[in-house]
Protein backbone atom coordinates (compact mmCIF):
# COMPACT_ATOMS: atom_id res chain seq x y z
CA UNK A 1 0.00 0.00 0.00
CA UNK A 2 1.28 3.60 -0.75
CA UNK A 3 1.78 5.09 2.06
CA UNK A 4 -1.26 7.57 3.84
CA UNK A 5 1.19 10.05 5.35
CA UNK A 6 2.47 10.90 1.74
CA UNK A 7 5.00 13.59 2.86
CA UNK A 8 5.11 14.02 6.50
CA UNK A 9 8.48 11.91 6.42
CA UNK A 10 10.06 13.06 3.34
CA UNK A 11 13.59 11.82 3.72
CA UNK A 12 16.02 14.80 3.19
CA UNK A 13 19.32 14.57 4.41
CA UNK A 14 23.02 14.38 4.54
CA UNK A 15 22.45 11.58 2.52
CA UNK A 16 20.20 13.14 0.11
CA UNK A 17 22.45 16.49 -0.64
CA UNK A 18 25.71 14.22 -1.13
CA UNK A 19 23.90 12.28 -4.01
CA UNK A 20 24.54 13.43 -7.64
CA UNK A 21 22.01 12.53 -9.99
CA UNK A 22 22.04 11.77 -13.61
CA UNK A 23 19.08 12.15 -15.74
CA UNK A 24 19.66 10.25 -18.69
CA UNK A 25 17.84 12.22 -21.79
CA UNK A 26 19.12 11.40 -24.98
CA UNK A 27 16.91 8.61 -26.32
CA UNK A 28 14.90 9.22 -29.37
CA UNK A 29 11.80 7.28 -28.64
CA UNK A 30 11.18 5.70 -31.49
CA UNK A 31 7.74 3.80 -30.71
CA UNK A 32 6.51 7.16 -30.83
CA UNK A 33 6.88 7.79 -34.34
CA UNK A 34 6.41 11.18 -35.84
CA UNK A 35 6.35 12.80 -32.16
CA UNK A 36 9.96 12.38 -31.84
CA UNK A 37 11.16 13.18 -35.17
CA UNK A 38 12.11 16.61 -33.60
CA UNK A 39 12.39 16.25 -30.38
CA UNK A 40 14.01 13.85 -27.76
CA UNK A 41 11.08 11.64 -25.54
CA UNK A 42 12.04 13.93 -22.60
CA UNK A 43 11.41 16.82 -23.88
CA UNK A 44 7.70 15.79 -24.83
CA UNK A 45 4.49 17.81 -23.32
CA UNK A 46 2.37 16.40 -20.81
CA UNK A 47 0.05 16.98 -18.58
CA UNK A 48 -1.60 20.33 -20.39
CA UNK A 49 1.83 22.85 -19.72
CA UNK A 50 4.71 19.97 -18.49
CA UNK A 51 7.42 18.38 -20.14
CA UNK A 52 7.94 14.62 -19.06
CA UNK A 53 11.46 15.66 -17.98
CA UNK A 54 9.91 17.75 -15.40
CA UNK A 55 9.24 14.75 -13.30
CA UNK A 56 12.00 12.95 -12.36
CA UNK A 57 14.00 16.13 -12.10
CA UNK A 58 11.12 17.80 -9.78
CA UNK A 59 11.02 14.61 -7.54
CA UNK A 60 14.95 15.45 -7.50
CA UNK A 61 14.49 18.61 -5.76
CA UNK A 62 11.41 17.41 -3.60
CA UNK A 63 13.94 15.32 -2.18
CA UNK A 64 16.35 17.11 -1.70
CA UNK A 65 18.77 16.30 -4.43
CA UNK A 66 19.84 19.56 -5.92
CA UNK A 67 22.96 18.46 -7.77
CA UNK A 68 21.78 17.08 -11.26
CA UNK A 69 23.47 16.47 -14.81
CA UNK A 70 21.47 16.06 -17.40
CA UNK A 71 22.80 13.53 -20.17
CA UNK A 72 21.29 14.86 -23.49
CA UNK A 73 22.19 13.72 -27.25
CA UNK A 74 19.17 13.42 -29.65
CA UNK A 75 17.86 16.53 -31.16
CA UNK A 76 18.21 17.88 -27.36
CA UNK A 77 17.57 21.36 -28.37
CA UNK A 78 14.19 22.17 -27.13
CA UNK A 79 15.24 20.34 -24.41
CA UNK A 80 18.04 22.46 -23.70
CA UNK A 81 15.83 25.27 -24.05
CA UNK A 82 13.48 24.15 -21.65
CA UNK A 83 16.08 23.22 -18.91
CA UNK A 84 17.97 26.45 -19.28
CA UNK A 85 14.47 28.75 -19.38
CA UNK A 86 12.59 26.71 -16.36
CA UNK A 87 15.63 25.08 -14.13
CA UNK A 88 17.89 28.06 -13.51
CA UNK A 89 16.86 28.64 -10.09
CA UNK A 90 18.95 26.71 -8.30
CA UNK A 91 21.81 28.86 -6.59
CA UNK A 92 25.56 27.78 -7.86
CA UNK A 93 27.02 29.48 -4.71
CA UNK A 94 25.07 26.53 -2.64
CA UNK A 95 26.55 23.80 -4.70
CA UNK A 96 22.84 23.31 -6.50
CA UNK A 97 22.99 22.87 -9.96
CA UNK A 98 21.30 21.74 -12.60
CA UNK A 99 24.01 21.09 -15.39
CA UNK A 100 23.21 19.40 -18.86
CA UNK A 101 25.33 17.19 -20.26
CA UNK A 102 25.40 16.64 -24.30
CA UNK A 103 27.63 14.23 -25.92
CA UNK A 104 31.07 15.82 -26.10
CA UNK A 105 33.57 13.38 -26.71
CA UNK A 106 35.18 13.99 -23.61
CA UNK A 107 36.96 10.60 -23.39
CA UNK A 108 37.23 9.14 -26.67
CA UNK A 109 36.14 10.11 -30.08
CA UNK A 110 32.57 8.69 -29.90
CA UNK A 111 28.76 9.80 -29.32
CA UNK A 112 27.29 8.05 -26.45
CA UNK A 113 26.45 4.25 -27.67
CA UNK A 114 24.54 3.16 -24.53
CA UNK A 115 23.34 4.25 -21.12
CA UNK A 116 26.53 2.78 -19.10
CA UNK A 117 28.60 4.88 -22.23
CA UNK A 118 26.96 8.30 -21.62
CA UNK A 119 27.91 8.22 -17.82
CA UNK A 120 31.33 6.77 -18.40
CA UNK A 121 31.86 9.92 -20.74
CA UNK A 122 31.06 12.12 -17.98
CA UNK A 123 33.09 10.34 -15.24
CA UNK A 124 35.35 13.35 -15.26
CA UNK A 125 32.41 15.79 -14.14
CA UNK A 126 31.54 12.97 -11.85
CA UNK A 127 34.63 12.95 -9.87
CA UNK A 128 34.93 16.19 -9.57
CA UNK A 129 31.70 16.48 -7.98
CA UNK A 130 33.19 14.07 -5.60
CA UNK A 131 29.68 12.75 -4.42
CA UNK A 132 28.98 9.63 -1.91
CA UNK A 133 26.47 8.29 -3.93
CA UNK A 134 25.23 8.58 -7.92
CA UNK A 135 21.48 8.10 -8.72
CA UNK A 136 20.81 7.19 -12.17
CA UNK A 137 17.61 8.19 -13.28
CA UNK A 138 15.82 7.83 -17.18
CA UNK A 139 13.88 11.13 -18.40
CA UNK A 140 11.00 9.84 -19.81
CA UNK A 141 8.99 8.17 -17.29
CA UNK A 142 6.04 9.63 -15.35
CA UNK A 143 5.64 9.35 -11.64
CA UNK A 144 6.29 11.04 -8.44
CA UNK A 145 9.10 9.26 -5.99
CA UNK A 146 11.05 10.01 -2.54
CA UNK A 147 14.54 9.55 -3.81
CA UNK A 148 15.60 9.75 -0.52
CA UNK A 149 13.78 6.63 0.77
CA UNK A 150 15.35 4.83 -2.23
CA UNK A 151 18.67 6.09 -1.03
CA UNK A 152 18.27 4.97 2.41
CA UNK A 153 17.27 1.46 1.79
CA UNK A 154 20.49 1.26 -0.52
CA UNK A 155 22.02 2.33 2.68
CA UNK A 156 20.23 0.25 5.03
CA UNK A 157 20.75 -3.08 2.82
CA UNK A 158 24.32 -1.86 2.15
CA UNK A 159 23.93 -2.67 -1.47
CA UNK A 160 26.48 -1.85 -4.10
CA UNK A 161 24.16 -1.24 -6.61
CA UNK A 162 20.24 -1.04 -5.78
CA UNK A 163 17.80 -1.08 -8.86
CA UNK A 164 13.54 0.36 -8.35
CA UNK A 165 11.37 -1.78 -9.72
CA UNK A 166 7.47 -1.81 -10.17
CA UNK A 167 4.78 -4.87 -11.18
CA UNK A 168 3.68 -4.43 -14.74
CA UNK A 169 1.19 -6.52 -16.78
CA UNK A 170 3.56 -9.45 -18.40
CA UNK A 171 1.98 -8.66 -21.64
CA UNK A 172 4.03 -5.29 -21.63
CA UNK A 173 7.30 -6.54 -19.80
CA UNK A 174 8.66 -7.47 -23.57
CA UNK A 175 9.82 -3.49 -23.22
CA UNK A 176 11.66 -3.55 -20.08
CA UNK A 177 13.94 -4.76 -18.10
CA UNK A 178 12.82 -8.00 -15.98
CA UNK A 179 13.99 -9.60 -12.54
CA UNK A 180 13.73 -12.16 -10.52
CA UNK A 181 14.66 -11.89 -6.75
CA UNK A 182 14.97 -13.79 -4.04
CA UNK A 183 13.07 -13.24 -0.01
CA UNK A 184 15.55 -10.68 0.78
CA UNK A 185 15.23 -9.03 -2.64
CA UNK A 186 18.46 -9.72 -4.08
CA UNK A 187 18.35 -9.81 -7.18
CA UNK A 188 18.83 -13.17 -8.82
CA UNK A 189 18.15 -12.53 -12.55
CA UNK A 190 17.84 -9.93 -15.00
CA UNK A 191 17.04 -9.67 -19.02
CA UNK A 192 16.90 -6.75 -20.26
CA UNK A 193 13.75 -6.73 -22.98
CA UNK A 194 13.03 -10.56 -23.00
CA UNK A 195 10.84 -12.14 -25.62
CA UNK A 196 9.54 -14.14 -23.08
CA UNK A 197 9.03 -12.00 -19.53
CA UNK A 198 9.62 -14.40 -16.60
CA UNK A 199 6.67 -14.04 -14.36
CA UNK A 200 6.58 -13.07 -10.76
CA UNK A 201 5.90 -16.21 -8.57
CA UNK A 202 3.11 -15.13 -7.09
CA UNK A 203 1.16 -13.51 -9.73
CA UNK A 204 1.86 -15.06 -13.03
CA UNK A 205 -0.09 -12.58 -15.05
CA UNK A 206 2.90 -9.64 -13.86
CA UNK A 207 6.80 -9.55 -13.93
CA UNK A 208 9.30 -7.17 -11.84
CA UNK A 209 10.52 -4.52 -14.33
CA UNK A 210 13.28 -2.05 -13.78
CA UNK A 211 12.09 1.29 -14.05
CA UNK A 212 15.59 2.76 -15.26
CA UNK A 213 16.70 4.07 -11.95
CA UNK A 214 20.06 3.19 -9.94
CA UNK A 215 21.77 3.98 -7.33
CA UNK A 216 25.41 3.43 -7.29
CA UNK A 217 27.50 3.48 -4.79
CA UNK A 218 29.98 5.83 -6.48
CA UNK A 219 33.49 4.38 -6.24
CA UNK A 220 32.24 1.17 -7.17
CA UNK A 221 30.29 2.83 -10.46
CA UNK A 222 33.48 4.26 -11.45
CA UNK A 223 35.33 1.13 -11.23
CA UNK A 224 32.57 -0.76 -13.14
CA UNK A 225 32.42 2.13 -15.77
CA UNK A 226 35.90 1.41 -16.32
CA UNK A 227 35.81 -2.00 -16.58
CA UNK A 228 32.83 -2.37 -19.24
CA UNK A 229 34.73 0.75 -21.48
CA UNK A 230 37.48 -2.15 -21.85
CA UNK A 231 35.18 -4.42 -22.58
CA UNK A 232 35.10 -4.89 -26.80
CA UNK A 233 31.84 -7.19 -26.46
CA UNK A 234 30.01 -4.94 -24.45
CA UNK A 235 26.96 -3.26 -25.86
CA UNK A 236 27.98 -0.53 -22.61
CA UNK A 237 24.18 -0.57 -21.72
CA UNK A 238 22.98 -0.87 -18.00
CA UNK A 239 20.70 -3.04 -18.47
CA UNK A 240 22.17 -5.68 -20.97
CA UNK A 241 26.00 -5.28 -19.43
CA UNK A 242 26.38 -3.61 -16.18
CA UNK A 243 23.51 -5.02 -14.50
CA UNK A 244 23.50 -8.98 -15.60
CA UNK A 245 27.29 -8.99 -14.88
CA UNK A 246 27.44 -7.50 -11.71
CA UNK A 247 24.54 -10.17 -10.00
CA UNK A 248 26.70 -13.24 -9.17
CA UNK A 249 29.30 -11.71 -6.96
CA UNK A 250 28.13 -8.38 -6.02
CA UNK A 251 25.19 -6.82 -3.69
CA UNK A 252 22.18 -5.97 -6.62
CA UNK A 253 19.34 -4.85 -4.68
CA UNK A 254 16.10 -4.50 -5.49
CA UNK A 255 13.81 -1.53 -4.22
CA UNK A 256 9.77 -1.97 -4.90
CA UNK A 257 8.32 1.73 -6.01
CA UNK A 258 5.08 1.32 -3.55
CA UNK A 259 7.89 1.89 -0.75
CA UNK A 260 8.91 4.96 -2.07
CA UNK A 261 6.18 6.35 -4.09
CA UNK A 262 4.17 9.63 -3.14
CA UNK A 263 0.77 9.04 -4.20
CA UNK A 264 -2.93 9.59 -2.77
CA UNK A 265 -4.50 7.93 -0.12
CA UNK A 266 -7.53 6.39 -2.88
CA UNK A 267 -5.08 5.23 -5.77
CA UNK A 268 -4.84 1.09 -5.14
CA UNK A 269 -1.29 0.90 -7.09
CA UNK A 270 1.61 3.12 -7.18
CA UNK A 271 1.70 5.66 -10.27
CA UNK A 272 4.12 5.00 -13.29
CA UNK A 273 3.80 5.29 -16.69
CA UNK A 274 6.20 4.24 -19.50
CA UNK A 275 4.74 6.91 -21.97
CA UNK A 276 6.84 4.96 -24.85
CA UNK A 277 3.86 4.75 -27.87
CA UNK A 278 1.43 6.56 -28.93
CA UNK A 279 -1.13 4.75 -27.22
CA UNK A 280 0.34 4.67 -23.82
CA UNK A 281 0.76 8.58 -24.76
CA UNK A 282 -2.55 9.20 -25.62
CA UNK A 283 -3.54 6.86 -21.83
CA UNK A 284 -1.46 9.13 -20.00
CA UNK A 285 -2.76 12.24 -20.77
CA UNK A 286 -6.57 11.20 -21.14
CA UNK A 287 -5.93 9.95 -17.48
CA UNK A 288 -5.57 13.90 -16.48
CA UNK A 289 -9.02 14.56 -17.77
CA UNK A 290 -10.94 12.37 -14.88
CA UNK A 291 -12.55 13.78 -12.25
CA UNK A 292 -9.96 12.33 -9.97
CA UNK A 293 -6.75 11.21 -11.61
CA UNK A 294 -4.29 8.91 -10.13
CA UNK A 295 -1.28 11.39 -10.68
CA UNK A 296 -2.14 14.57 -8.78
CA UNK A 297 -0.46 17.61 -10.24
CA UNK A 298 -2.37 19.84 -7.65
CA UNK A 299 0.07 18.54 -4.89
CA UNK A 300 1.49 21.79 -3.09
CA UNK A 301 3.57 19.33 -0.94
CA UNK A 302 4.85 17.78 -3.96
CA UNK A 303 5.18 20.41 -6.66
CA UNK A 304 6.10 19.35 -10.46
CA UNK A 305 8.12 22.29 -11.49
CA UNK A 306 8.70 23.36 -14.99
CA UNK A 307 8.97 26.12 -17.04
CA UNK A 308 5.84 28.57 -17.02
CA UNK A 309 5.51 30.90 -20.21
CA UNK A 310 3.86 34.48 -19.55
CA UNK A 311 0.78 33.78 -21.19
CA UNK A 312 -2.71 35.41 -21.59
CA UNK A 313 -5.86 32.94 -19.47
CA UNK A 314 -7.10 30.37 -21.39
CA UNK A 315 -10.52 32.30 -22.83
CA UNK A 316 -13.72 30.57 -23.50
CA UNK A 317 -16.14 32.75 -26.11
CA UNK A 318 -19.82 33.07 -27.91
CA UNK A 319 -22.92 31.66 -25.83
CA UNK A 320 -25.66 30.28 -28.56
CA UNK A 321 -27.17 26.91 -29.29
CA UNK A 322 -24.93 26.83 -31.91
CA UNK A 323 -22.18 28.15 -31.30
CA UNK A 324 -21.21 27.71 -27.69
CA UNK A 325 -17.27 28.18 -26.74
CA UNK A 326 -16.93 25.28 -23.61
CA UNK A 327 -14.82 22.81 -22.37
CA UNK A 328 -16.01 20.46 -20.32
CA UNK A 329 -13.88 17.20 -18.20
CA UNK A 330 -10.42 18.68 -20.10
CA UNK A 331 -7.49 20.44 -18.67
CA UNK A 332 -7.19 23.78 -20.90
CA UNK A 333 -3.92 25.73 -20.48
CA UNK A 334 -2.87 29.54 -20.69
CA UNK A 335 -3.10 31.36 -23.96
CA UNK A 336 -5.70 28.47 -25.13
CA UNK A 337 -8.65 30.39 -26.89
CA UNK A 338 -12.15 28.31 -27.39
CA UNK A 339 -13.99 30.39 -29.70
CA UNK A 340 -17.61 28.96 -30.20
CA UNK A 341 -16.15 25.33 -30.50
CA UNK A 342 -16.63 22.17 -28.23
CA UNK A 343 -14.26 20.41 -26.45
CA UNK A 344 -15.01 17.41 -24.07
CA UNK A 345 -12.67 15.13 -22.34
CA UNK A 346 -9.66 16.64 -23.84
CA UNK A 347 -6.15 18.38 -23.18
CA UNK A 348 -5.28 21.64 -25.03
CA UNK A 349 -1.96 22.58 -24.18
CA UNK A 350 -0.28 25.94 -24.14
CA UNK A 351 -1.52 28.43 -26.85
CA UNK A 352 -3.99 26.24 -28.49
CA UNK A 353 -7.07 27.97 -30.70
CA UNK A 354 -10.37 26.26 -31.76
CA UNK A 355 -12.56 27.87 -33.69
CA UNK A 356 -16.49 28.06 -34.40
CA UNK A 357 -18.48 25.08 -34.72
CA UNK A 358 -15.63 22.61 -34.32
CA UNK A 359 -15.98 19.63 -31.54
CA UNK A 360 -12.84 18.12 -30.13
CA UNK A 361 -13.18 15.14 -28.11
CA UNK A 362 -10.91 12.23 -26.30
CA UNK A 363 -7.54 14.19 -28.18
CA UNK A 364 -4.76 15.85 -26.77
CA UNK A 365 -3.48 18.89 -28.59
CA UNK A 366 0.15 20.29 -28.46
CA UNK A 367 0.88 23.67 -28.10
CA UNK A 368 0.45 25.93 -30.86
CA UNK A 369 -2.19 23.91 -32.59
CA UNK A 370 -4.76 26.12 -34.57
CA UNK A 371 -7.91 24.50 -35.39
CA UNK A 372 -10.69 25.96 -38.02
CA UNK A 373 -13.64 26.20 -38.47
CA UNK A 374 -15.95 22.89 -38.66
CA UNK A 375 -13.38 20.26 -37.76
CA UNK A 376 -13.65 17.28 -35.80
CA UNK A 377 -11.29 15.58 -33.80
CA UNK A 378 -11.98 12.27 -32.00
CA UNK A 379 -9.04 10.31 -30.09
CA UNK A 380 -6.57 12.35 -32.15
CA UNK A 381 -2.91 13.70 -31.10
CA UNK A 382 -2.03 16.56 -32.70
CA UNK A 383 1.03 17.43 -32.99
CA UNK A 384 3.10 20.97 -31.56
CA UNK A 385 2.10 23.82 -34.46
CA UNK A 386 -0.48 21.90 -36.70
CA UNK A 387 -3.02 23.95 -38.60
CA UNK A 388 -5.64 21.78 -38.99
CA UNK A 389 -7.90 23.43 -42.18
CA UNK A 390 -11.61 24.04 -42.01
CA UNK A 391 -13.71 21.33 -42.78
CA UNK A 392 -11.04 18.24 -41.52
CA UNK A 393 -12.35 15.48 -39.71
CA UNK A 394 -10.30 12.87 -37.73
CA UNK A 395 -11.40 10.13 -35.71
CA UNK A 396 -14.70 9.39 -37.92
CA UNK A 397 -13.71 7.36 -40.85
CA UNK A 398 -10.52 4.97 -40.00
CA UNK A 399 -10.08 3.79 -43.45
CA UNK A 400 -9.15 7.52 -44.65
CA UNK A 401 -7.44 8.17 -41.75
CA UNK A 402 -5.07 5.63 -42.46
CA UNK A 403 -4.33 6.89 -45.76
CA UNK A 404 -3.94 10.31 -44.56
CA UNK A 405 -2.08 10.18 -40.85
CA UNK A 406 -0.62 7.46 -38.61
CA UNK A 407 -3.42 5.54 -37.22
CA UNK A 408 -2.59 3.11 -33.88
CA UNK A 409 -3.90 -0.12 -33.53
CA UNK A 410 -5.98 0.81 -30.92
CA UNK A 411 -7.27 3.52 -33.00
CA UNK A 412 -5.55 6.81 -31.80
CA UNK A 413 -4.67 8.98 -35.00
CA UNK A 414 -1.37 11.34 -35.03
CA UNK A 415 -1.81 14.12 -36.65
CA UNK A 416 1.36 16.16 -37.36
CA UNK A 417 2.18 19.31 -39.79
CA UNK A 418 3.87 17.20 -42.50
CA UNK A 419 1.02 14.89 -43.21
CA UNK A 420 -1.29 17.89 -43.14
CA UNK A 421 0.81 19.67 -46.02
CA UNK A 422 0.59 16.33 -47.91
CA UNK A 423 -3.21 16.31 -47.04
CA UNK A 424 -4.53 16.64 -51.57
CA UNK A 425 -7.41 19.40 -51.42
CA UNK A 426 -9.77 16.76 -52.62
CA UNK A 427 -10.18 14.99 -49.15
CA UNK A 428 -10.21 18.56 -47.46
CA UNK A 429 -13.41 19.53 -50.02
CA UNK A 430 -14.95 16.07 -48.94
CA UNK A 431 -14.83 16.14 -45.48
CA UNK A 432 -16.06 19.56 -45.36
CA UNK A 433 -19.23 18.68 -47.86
CA UNK A 434 -20.07 15.44 -45.42
CA UNK A 435 -20.05 17.93 -42.27
CA UNK A 436 -24.10 17.99 -42.20
CA UNK A 437 -24.66 14.41 -42.21
CA UNK A 438 -28.51 13.31 -41.55
CA UNK A 439 -29.75 12.80 -38.00
CA UNK A 440 -26.48 15.26 -36.85
CA UNK A 441 -28.36 18.29 -35.16
CA UNK A 442 -25.01 20.19 -34.16
CA UNK A 443 -23.44 19.79 -37.48
CA UNK A 444 -26.45 20.89 -39.49
CA UNK A 445 -26.75 23.63 -37.14
CA UNK A 446 -23.49 24.67 -37.88
CA UNK A 447 -23.69 24.52 -41.40
CA UNK A 448 -26.68 26.63 -41.73
CA UNK A 449 -24.88 29.27 -39.87
CA UNK A 450 -21.42 29.26 -41.69
CA UNK A 451 -20.68 31.73 -44.08
CA UNK A 452 -23.23 34.35 -41.93
CA UNK A 453 -20.89 33.90 -38.89
CA UNK A 454 -17.25 33.77 -38.60
CA UNK A 455 -14.91 33.18 -35.42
Amino acid sequence: MIPQSRHADRFVSALTKQTLALVLAGGRGTRLQELTCWHAKPALPFGGKYRIIDFPLSNCINSGIRRIGVVTQYKSSSLLRHIQRGWSFLHGNFGEFVEVLPAQQRIKDDWYKGTADAVYQNLDILRAHNPQHVLILAGDHVYKMDYGRLLADHVAKQADLTVACVRVPRRDAAGFGVMAVDPGLRVTDFREKPADPPPLPDDPDRCLASMGIYVFNSAFLFAQLEQDARNPDSTHDFGHDLIPALIANHRVIAHPFERSCVGEAHVPAPYWRDVGTIDAYWDANMEMTKVVPDLNLYDKAWPIWTYQEQLPPAKFVFDTDARRGMAVDSLVSGGCIVSGAQVERSVLFSDVTVQCFSHVEDSVLLPGVRVGQHVILRRAVVDQGCLLPDGLQVGLDPELDRRRFRVTERGITLVTQDMLQRLPPPDVLRSTQSMARPGNRRLSQAKALAGTVTG
